[in-house]
């Protein structure tokens, strides 16, 4: 008989919080949360603080303690430090890259879904969560009047664009070369963009083996939307030279301007010629939600894949992707492999089989809770107030002498500074040059000033200041703000500039 080995020692107890100890940590840090939202409007957008000091607080909170710290004074400490030295695009004067301010129901949605801890790849590891991810997911194609068969959600943007992207290079080169890679395929596999695309397609290009000298750049209209003879001509151009087209990829909201491509017209060439149609919507995917706009977005409906964000117009905490797709049996046949390890053969749903994660996080919960908390018509509302805000701000800026307005798309408004010495010289190489380092000068100042928080855009070779207004907070009172903020910046600038 085999002796009995000596029984372990009681495990450490410090990693269970005692349940009064976490109720009152917990109390506290929702408190100080709730301080923050109502501090936001008059705090910086973002604390001027560089790298080095930052590593130097970080470094004080001794990471590399033996013995641990107690969990009181640790978040309270953290909780500071994030507060002093983050970049808030909750802020309404955050207008910069495209993710919105969060939900205050998508901040507690996030904290019970970490509680829960459900693995969302797997049914029988998350049967609520399932539900609730695939009920969000037909949310979401209802919302945008897309008849989404399937999907799931993802942490982005770029990776719901990957599942689209490689989707459709499945459907065109079927199992084989699943099993024996590209390399067997005799034709070079082309995909069509327009010039305006994200640059998550040259990334999918490479990661996918295809090589980015396989993408097609198709030039645009005036407006900066793809221009669809272009694309034929592309089409045919590659087809007669031995190549395989397979794959358009329209835009729904440029990152740049918020330009959305001519969306049926680029379904009818992918119809004509037995192409994949994907939409990156990520940005302004959600737009098509309002019934004003449904002619701008027509052609949304026939995409075989879709990709939104809905940490973007949705404003969820980050991360909240998603990826439609009308039939789902794209996306098992290209994603789903059964290990001996896996015992999920007997459930109906599991998402492993729908994208590229095994362990998924409940992403869900938040975009969900918000649906149900607002509602289409509140979401749609807050949309239009958003778009608004935008033209608002372009109006605002075109009545003054010394801003030029470029471009007014979707919740975009492009502008830049136009010191009023150089109007008349506009155009004109050296002034644009320098109106370029000007524009980019202010935007650097602004962003480390904490004021005000935006982008740019580069507009047939012009650097332009670029508000993207995905955010519930801001109101009229911050948009009239900005033309004397610039202003006086500008003219300070140049003056410096000058001497």
């Amino acid at each position: 008989m085999t002796p009995v080995k000596q029984k372990p020692a009681a495990r450490i107890d410090k990693v269970n919080i005692p349940s009064d100890t976490f109720r009152e940590l917990g109390h506290a840090l929702v408190d100080q949360i709730a301080g923050l939202f109502e501090r936001l409007p008059t705090a910086p957008v973002t604390a001027a603080t560089n790298d080095e000091k930052i590593r130097e607080m970080l470094q004080a909170l001794n990471p590399a303690s033996d013995n641990g710290q107690d969990a009181g004074p640790l978040l309270e400490k953290t909780t500071r430090l994030l507060f002093d030295h983050s970049l808030f695009n909750g802020h309404p004067k955050f207008w910069g890259y495209i993710t919105s301010s969060p939900t205050p129901i998508g901040v507690l949605a996030d904290m019970l879904a970490a509680a829960v801890n459900p693995n969302v790849g797997a049914y029988v590891l998350s049967p609520v969560a399932t539900e609730i991810e695939k009920q969000t997911i037909d949310w979401i194609g209802r919302f945008m009047g897309y008849p989404a068969g399937g999907g799931l959600l993802v942490s982005g943007g770029n990776m719901a664009n990957y599942v689209g992207f490689l989707a459709a290079l499945r459907a065109a080169t079927g199992t084989e070369a699943r099993e024996k890679g590209l390399r067997n395929i005799d034709a070079n596999l082309v995909v069509y963009c327009s010039s305006e695309t994200h640059t998550w397609v040259q990334k999918a290009a490479d990661l996918y083996g295809l090589g980015t000298d396989n993408i097609r750049w198709i030039g645009t209209d005036a407006k900066k939307r793809m221009n669809p003879v272009l694309l034929e001509e592309e089409i045919q151009a590659d087809k007669a030279a031995g190549n395989q087209p397979f794959l358009v990829i329209g835009t729904a909201g440029s990152v740049g301007v918020g330009a959305v491509d001519p969306l049926d017209d680029l379904a009818a060439l992918c119809e004509k010629y037995g192409l994949w149609f994907h939409i990156d919507g990520a940005y302004g995917g959600f737009a098509s939600a309002l019934p004003e706009l449904k002619a701008q977005f027509a052609g949304l409906e026939k995409a075989d894949s879709l990709a939104v964000d809905p940490h973007k117009w949705l404003y969820a905490p980050l991360e909240a992707g998603c990826a439609l797709v009308k039939n789902p049996r794209h996306l098992t046949d290209t994603f789903s492999y059964h290990p001996t390890y896996f015992n999920f053969e007997h459930t109906r749903l599991n998402f492993i089989d729908y994208g590229p994660q095994n362990s998924r996080g409940f992403r869900a919960l938040k975009v969900w809770l918000s649906a149900q908390h607002l509602g289409m018509e509140g979401h749609r509302q807050l949309i239009r107030e958003d778009i608004a805000l935008a033209r608002y701000a372009s109006d605002v800026l075109r009545a003054e002498p010394d801003f030029e307005v470029f471009s007014t798309e979707l919740s975009i408004s492009a502008f830049r500074y136009v010191p009023p010495a150089l109007n008349a010289k506009i155009g004109e190489p050296e002034t644009e040059s320098y109106l370029n380092q000007l524009n980019q000068a202010i935007l650097n100042q602004m962003e480390a000033s904490g004021a005000f928080f935006m982008s740019n855009a580069v507009l047939d070779g012009k650097f332009v200041l670029r508000m993207c207004i995905v955010n519930f907070r801001t109101s009229a009172a911050d948009i009239e703000a900005i033309p004397a903020y610039v202003r006086e910046l500008g003219a300070l600038i140049h003056k410096q500039k000058s001497q």
